[in-house]
């Protein structure tokens, strides 16, 4: 079987580790920073713990609807995600994130590995997307 697509994105945040997790595992503290696109959160719902399930529902500039869910696979406060992921529209297209977090000093190295895509054109979107949604929240502890 071949190898599917995926990718891997880093960045050094200014936070720490906890903070880092309570803003993926909060619906107030995602919609603040997850805007790839200049998408707007309008709706998120997480239950974290392993089989729990996440919803989260995006309004593009265009007004354009996009809705992603998932299942919490691993869960270990302050250090570590890894859930599903599956758009509304393709939910046959599951795919993998993983969210690391480790301390570094006063900060926090967060790595996001999204393995499992579809195909490359899935990865090279979802790449552009997880780029802008980065940077959001790395500029939300600037």
């Amino acid at each position: 079987m071949p190898t599917r697509p995926s990718l891997t994105l880093q960045r050094r945040l200014n936070a720490s580790p906890e903070k880092v997790y309570g803003a993926w595992t909060e619906p107030a503290q995602i919609a603040k920073w997850m805007h790839p696109a200049g998408n707007d959160v309008v709706h998120a719902e997480m239950d974290v713990r392993v089989g729990g399930r996440f919803r989260v529902i995006l309004h593009a500039p265009d007004g354009e609807k996009h809705d992603v869910s998932g299942v919490y696979r691993e869960v270990v406060p302050g250090e570590r995600l890894v859930f599903t992921w599956a758009w509304h529209s393709t939910p046959e297209r599951e795919s993998l994130v993983t969210v690391a977090l480790r301390r570094d000093g006063d900060a926090t190295v967060l790595t996001l590995t999204h393995e499992q895509f579809f195909d490359e054109a899935a990865r090279d979107n979802h790449r552009s997307g997880w780029t802008d949604a980065l940077d959001c929240l790395e500029r939300l502890y600037a």
